[in-house]
């Protein structure tokens, strides 16, 4: 994976990449390929730092007849596998070009670092840290969720404790994190047809809802169904031999229920669109907290990997624009 200046391959482990790294990698990019790339500052984050993404788009977004695609990665601070994912799109998109059409037919949103504040807090002092860096809640205990701040069914499956990692936060949106996903999607939400929340781990690709009770289905749940099952499938054919296979489903079904999730929020505001939280693979196939850790071989196979399945739901949305217009 050859970079302009952040070069993944050399990474032994996650330790060097810091936010200013990426931001200034992103500027690097937009300023080799002015045509098609362009860094956004979103906004800044509770504790002052910038929130840069990448628009990426052969005609700057004017045409209006492009689909959308939104990716954003590290919204949990410690779930640092994800950030190769997002890099790795770039990568592709416009520095290697593998996939011309991806970025001719696509206009592309690539957030890499969701929550900055917590990202550095994972690295500087706390390495298993989940949240952003809000005080004021409580004396002793900082941060919230974001994955429990979004606006919908906020508040009713997740903890009102600000010592707990899922805390909610004092209302829906109360944070800058969450505000800038929610800016980013209403902004584009005419032609944004797919959404992708990086998480880790578990290998699963998932979709809603979360909330507020178990099972519940959206209408276009066999949509989201195939596309997921189509995406594990590309990753399924090159995964490492070790790693589980990919499991598809409903959140609330595999994983858990929890109510104020990003991708819930975002099936919601765009009911006939896809929207998927991926969960990368565990480190070493653990189920405790050290499925967070980061194996370093594995960093480049996972922006590999899971770019494969991007791709497929790409191209999907390509296909078969019909399929989601309003």
């Amino acid at each position: 994976m050859q970079q302009i200046k952040l070069n993944t391959e050399h990474v032994e482990t996650m330790e060097c990449l810091y936010c200013f790294q990426v931001d200034r990698y992103l500027v690097d990019v937009a300023n080799r390929f002015p045509r098609v790339a362009r860094v956004v500052s979103a906004g800044r984050s509770v504790e002052g730092r910038d929130i840069k993404y990448l628009r990426l788009s052969t005609d700057n977004f004017t045409n209006r007849n492009k689909p959308v695609i939104f990716i954003q990665s590290l919204l949990h601070a410690r779930e640092w596998v994800t950030l190769p994912v997002t890099l790795w799109a770039i990568q592709e998109l416009v520095i290697n070009v593998t996939d011309q059409d991806l970025i001719r037919d696509i206009d592309w949103i690539i957030l890499p670092i969701a929550n900055p504040d917590g990202y550095e807090f994972s690295h500087t002092t706390t390495r298993m840290w989940r949240k952003n860096r809000r005080r004021g809640h409580h004396a002793s205990c900082v941060g919230v969720d974001p994955n429990r701040n979004y606006d919908y069914f906020w508040g009713t499956a997740s903890s009102r404790d600000p010592c707990s990692d899922t805390f909610h936060g004092p209302r829906a949106f109360s944070e800058p994190e969450t505000q800038i996903t929610r800016n980013i999607i209403n902004a584009f939400r005419d032609r944004m047809r797919l959404y992708l929340d990086i998480h880790s781990f578990g290998s699963m690709i998932l979709f809603g809802f979360a909330a507020p009770a178990p099972g519940r289905l959206p209408p276009n749940v066999d949509t989201l169904r195939s596309v997921g099952t189509q995406m594990a499938r590309a990753i399924d054919a090159v995964k490492w031999r070790n790693h589980p296979n990919y499991r598809v489903g409903n959140v609330a079904q595999l994983l858990s229920v929890a109510s104020g999730g990003g991708t819930d929020w975002a099936l919601h505001v765009m009911p006939n669109r896809l929207s998927y939280a991926y969960e990368l693979p565990a480190y070493r196939n653990q189920r405790t907290v050290n499925g967070f850790l980061v194996e370093p071989a594995f960093i480049r196979q996972a922006g590999f990997e899971t770019w494969r399945g991007i791709r497929v739901a790409a191209r999907f949305v390509v296909r078969n624009r019909a399929l989601f217009e309003d």
